[in-house]
């Protein structure tokens, strides 16, 4: 089995030794010095859990019998797109924007066919995607010990997105924290914590389980349509690393955001993505940045619901570090 009782030692060791440094959102997310981060890199590591063989870390918590139960409780067959639509132009948020091209071009005597190019760059803070366990490296290793030989010009020779080829399918769960805040959308700079998942399992009634797939909205979608876009990489609301642990506890086989799975500015001073290190490297957990929830809080407040069956599909691009992704949440 995955969890053990040693997992949940070092884990509720770690929990304890950050809660102290938790403070409110009114007082600024808790800064973490970067020895600190290194060290719980390493007491969170699940390399060699599975084997040294192992490329699909987290998602391994997904069994045939969690597919089954998260496949069983949907009651109403509503499907809805967790993805925003992929624009071509220019947009602040994109590490290369978008092009796109359509062709129209004749088949034969009686028909013609549209044919599209598309070309960006599936990482950053604008189009919905998922982080393959290959996109970050600490010291020269990734996700298991897997090391920086292992990437190359032609893609990723180990753990590339096509290892997640099955899919994701499981039980989701919304985490709604301006709604569990009673504000519209969180602040620039704010951090989601432990606390604040454990004080939405409190009001919902319901248990984060192993498995699952936790999405933390922050209300970016609600925050553009009241006063417009902004340069998310600079200033943003997002996971404080501490809830690495908190996750590991649970069991959680991945997280995802409406923003970028971080804090910017980011709280640990020359390191800009420290919940990606600690997810993806340390943990084995990987990330889906970017995605579109206000429809999914919207359908959630209206069912009185915040689980839900999840399904994701990466596409299969050999070596690839990450792939678009158009997740569903169906209730």
């Amino acid at each position: 089995m995955f969890r053990s009782s040693y997992v949940i030692a070092i884990a509720s060791t770690f929990l304890a030794s950050v809660a102290a440094a938790q403070t409110p959102a009114s007082a600024g997310p808790a800064q973490v010095p970067r020895d600190t981060l290194v060290a719980w890199m390493s007491r969170l590591s699940n390399a060699g859990r599975l084997g040294a063989q192992d490329q699909l870390g987290t998602l391994n918590l997904i069994t045939p019998a969690k597919r089954r139960a998260a496949a069983q409780s949907v009651r109403d067959g509503v499907s809805i797109s967790l993805a925003s639509d992929l624009v071509a132009g220019p947009d602040s948020n994109a590490l290369s924007p978008m092009r796109f091209g359509l062709l129209v071009s004749q088949v034969d005597s009686l028909s013609f066919a549209a044919v599209d190019t598309v070309a960006f760059l599936i990482h950053g803070y604008a189009y919905s995607h998922i982080d393959a366990l290959s996109h970050f490296l600490v010291q020269g290793q990734m996700y298991n010990g897997v090391g920086r030989d292992q990437l190359t010009p032609q893609g990723a020779k180990r753990l590339g997105i096509e290892a997640m080829q099955s899919g994701i399918v499981t039980r989701g769960v919304l985490i709604d924290v301006p709604r569990l805040r009673g504000v519209p959308f969180l602040a620039n700079g704010d951090a989601v914590t432990p606390a604040d998942l454990e004080l939405w399992e409190k009001r919902n009634g319901t248990r984060i389980e192993a498995g699952d797939v936790v999405l933390i909205r922050t209300g970016r979608g609600a925050r553009v349509r009241a006063s417009g876009p902004w340069r998310v990489e600079l200033n943003a609301s997002g996971a404080h690393p501490s809830l690495a642990a908190w996750l590991k506890s649970r069991d959680v086989a991945a997280l995802g955001s409406d923003v970028a799975n971080e804090v910017a500015p980011s709280v640990v001073r020359g390191v800009a993505d420290p919940m990606h290190l600690l997810s993806i490297i340390a943990l084995g957990m990987p990330l889906m940045d970017d995605l579109d929830l206000e429809r999914l809080a919207n359908e959630a407040v209206a069912r009185s619901r915040p689980t839900f069956l999840f399904v994701a599909s990466p596409l299969r691009i050999r070596g690839g570090t990450g792939s678009p992704l158009n997740p569903l949440a169906i209730f």
